[in-house]
């Protein structure tokens, strides 16, 4: 069976986009799925997350311009990237196929994989596109904030053109709102904006403010392990993703990670 292939998407960037990608390929390698992380943005944050060389080779890159295989390509759980990445969207711009370049790669990783999460660039270009063909759901990250919500329907515009003429199958696993201050009026009106637009596609779980988690992404470490007092949010967001592509009974293990909220005694 082929991997669950996530894109997470958010149309600027500052919205936390990375660590959650960081945090939800932690939660579900702790419960036991085979997780792969891609990294598809040249600046390398994800990759610096999870502690990869500088040096380390091959990354996305040499993937993308067919110099290397994606299985070859893994270092330590993800496919890592670099500035050289964006040199390989310049040199893919004029080659025909160039949209499914990234799902063509990824397809024998797929079959020894779970879980596949792609942290994609926060613009809509080339790389984005390859993020959403390759992937079988989209994950939408937004903060409160009045620009967010403006690239939040640009991405749902490039969404619907990637289902209507490259992926059909391509689904909107929902939408998180992300590094929010939930004391704020503004961030209670922007979930309310969000529910509206949104329905049921808006997760319930919100991942509100917290300096650790920039700490954790400075220090190369979970933040299951840096501050697990900070990791409720994430671990009910990951609850409900299980939920929505199919896995809902590996819900009841998240209880026995680190930072997870428990039921109260009866």
């Amino acid at each position: 069976m082929a991997a669950t292939t996530i894109a997470v998407l958010s149309q600027k960037g500052g919205t936390g986009k990375t660590t959650l990608v960081r945090t939800l390929s932690d939660v579900f390698g702790r419960l036991g799925l085979s997780v792969l992380a891609v990294d598809a943005d040249p600046q390398g944050n994800l990759s610096d997350y999870f502690d990869t060389p500088q040096d380390a080779a091959p990354t996305l890159a040499d993937v993308l311009m067919g110099e290397a295989r994606a299985v070859d390509a893994i270092h330590d759980g993800v496919i890592p990237a670099n500035l050289q990445l964006a040199e390989a969207e310049l040199a893919l711009a004029g080659k025909i196929g160039r949209e499914v370049t990234l799902r063509n790669a990824l397809r024998e990783v797929k079959r020894t994989h779970d879980v596949i999460l792609i942290d994609c660039p926060p613009t809509l270009g080339l790389l984005t596109v390859n993020a959403l063909v390759a992937g079988s759901h989209v994950l939408l990250s937004t903060q409160s904030q009045y620009f967010s919500l403006q690239g939040m329907e640009q991405a749902m515009e490039v969404i619907e053109l990637a289902r209507e003429s490259l992926n059909p199958d391509l689904q909107l696993l929902g939408v998180v709102l992300n590094i929010a201050d939930m004391r704020t009026r503004h961030a209670r009106q922007t979930l309310e904006a969000l529910s509206e637009r949104f329905g049921a596609r808006l997760f319930r779980s919100v991942i509100r403010q917290s300096v650790a988690y920039s700490e954790s992404a400075e220090r190369a470490v979970s933040i299951l392990d840096h501050r697990p007092d900070r990791a409720a949010d994430y671990i009910a967001l990951a609850g409900e993703v299980l939920e929505r592509i199919g896995r809902s009974d590996l819900v009841p293990r998240l209880a026995g990670l680190p930072g997870a909220p428990q039921p109260d005694p009866a």
